[in-house]
C-alpha cells in the first residue's frame, strides 16, 4: 500500500510542525486565561501527556511492527470491535482535519485577507495538502524536512528583535497562587500533546525503526521547549494583557521596530504559519487516507485522496461557526475528546494485547 520510506529523523520533523503549528498562536492565549503569569510552566506539564502518547504508540508497534492502529485495532479486539473502533479514530481525524483547516482560514481572514472568502482559503489549501499526499509519504518527509530549520529557528529571531520590549518582572510571583492554574491551563494544551499518536501511521514506514521511540521522545521535547519559549515570549511583552488577545503572538510581533526601517513582520509570521499549517494539515491528511484505504482494505490509497479531501473540507464548514465557537471548542470538547480517542484508548489496547501475549506465552511453556 505505501512503498515510501522515512527515516526516524524525518518523522520527528514531520511531528514538530503537526503538533506546533496552530498551538503557537492561540494557546498562550487560552493558557493565560487559567495560568496568569505561570503560563509557561503549563506546556511542560501537558508535555507529560506526549511522552506517555508516544510510549504507548511505540508499544503497540512493537507488538504489530508492520501495521497501523486500524489494523491491529482487529486483531486485537476482534474483527467487528476493531471496524467500530477504526470508524472512531477516522471520524476523529476527519473531524480534526476540518478542524485544522477551519482554525487556519479564520486567521487568514480575520487578520490578512478581510475580503477573501474564507471557502476559497480552505478549499485552496486542502488541494495542495491532497497533491502531497497524493505523492506519498516520502514526499511529504522531505517537505517537512525542507520547511522544518525555518519553524525551529523562528523562535529565535522573535527573542533577538523583541529583547528591547522585555519585561521581565512579568514571570513574577512564580507559583504565587500555587500549582493548579498552571495545571488546569496545561488541559488545552495537553490536547494537542495527544496527537503524538499519529506516529503510529508512520512508524511501520521507517527505514530505522528501532530509533522511532527516541526520536518521538525527541519530537515531544522540542514542542515543549517551543511552547515555553512562545508562551514566556508573550508574557514578557504583553504581561497581564496575555489573556485579552486572541493570537498573543501575532500582537507581540507587531511591537517589532528596529530604526524605524524593520517593522511590520506581521507577514512573515503568516508565512510561517501557513508553511506550519500545511505541513500539519498534510500529516493528518495522511493518517487518515492511509487508515481509510485499510479500513476498506484497498490495495493502494491514493483513490481515496481526493474523496477524503472533501469530506475534511464539509467539516471545516460544518464543525464551528465562527472563532468564538473555535476557542470554546479547543477549551471545552477537545482536551477530553483527544485524550480519550488518542491516549486512553490505545492505553487500553496496549493492555489487552500485552495480557493476551502473556497468556499465549504461558500456554506455550
Amino acid at each position: 500500500m505505501e512503498k515510501g520510506k522515512i527515516s526516524s529523523l524525518q518523522m520527528a520533523m514531520m511531528m514538530f510542525p503537526a503538533i506546533a503549528a496552530t498551538a503557537v498562536l492561540g494557546v498562550p492565549s487560552i493558557t493565560a486565561k487559567y495560568a496568569k503569569n505561570d503560563l509557561w510552566l503549563s506546556p511542560i506539564l501537558a508535555s507529560l501527556i506526549g511522552f506517555v502518547t508516544v510510549y504507548i504508540a511505540y508499544q503497540l508497534h512493537k507488538l504489530y511492527p508492520k501495521e497501523t492502529v486500524i489494523q491491529f485495532s482487529e486483531r486485537i479486539i476482534g474483527r467487528f470491535a476493531g471496524k467500530i473502533l477504526g470508524i472512531l479514530f477516522l471520524f476523529f481525524y476527519i473531524q480534526t482535519g476540518g478542524l485544522i483547516i477551519r482554525q487556519y482560514a479564520e486567521f487568514i481572514v480575520d487578520s490578512f485577507l478581510v475580503n477573501t472568502p474564507i471557502s476559497v482559503i480552505m478549499a485552496s489549501m486542502v488541494f495542495l495538502c491532497a497533491l502531497i499526499v497524493h505523492g506519498g509519504l516520502e514526499e511529504l518527509g522531505r517537505a517537512a524536512q525542507l520547511f522544518f530549520p525555518v519553524l525551529a529557528l523562528a523562535p529565535f529571531f522573535f527573542i533577538i528583535f523583541l529583547g528591547i520590549d522585555f519585561e521581565f518582572r512579568n514571570i513574577f510571583p512564580i507559583l504565587g497562587d500555587g500549582m493548579m492554574p498552571p495545571i488546569k491551563g496545561a488541559v488545552v494544551p495537553g490536547g494537542w500533546f495527544t496527537e503524538f499518536f499519529l506516529i503510529t501511521f508512520l512508524l511501520p514506514f521507517l527505514e530505522d525503526q528501532k530509533k522511532g521511540r527516541k526520536y518521538g521522545m525527541m519530537a515531544v521535547l522540542a514542542v515543549m521547549m517551543l511552547l515555553v519559549m512562545i508562551n514566556l515570549i508573550v508574557l514578557f511583552v504583553l504581561g497581564p494583557t496575555t489573556p485579552s488577545k486572541i493570537y498573543p503572538l501575532f500582537t507581540v510581533i507587531r511591537y517589532i521596530s528596529i530604526a524605524e526601517f524593520f517593522e511590520h513582520l506581521e507577514s512573515g509570521l503568516m508565512a510561517l504559519w501557513i508553511v506550519g499549517a500545511f505541513v500539519k494539515m498534510s500529516v493528518f491528511y495522511y493518517a487518515t487516507v492511509l487508515g481509510t484505504s485499510q479500513w476498506l482494505n484497498l490495495s493502494d490509497y491514493r483513490p481515496v485522496v481526493w474523496s477524503v479531501g472533501i469530506l475534511i473540507l464539509e467539516f471545516s464548514f460544518w464543525s464551528l461557526p465562527n472563532t468564538i465557537g473555535l476557542e470554546r471548542y479547543l477549551v471545552g470538547t477537545f482536551p477530553p475528546f483527544a485524550l480519550l480517542i488518542q491516549t486512553i484508548i490505545p492505553l487500553f489496547l496496549l493492555v489487552i494485547a500485552v495480557v493476551r501475549k502473556r497468556k499465549k506465552e504461558s500456554k506455550t511453556s
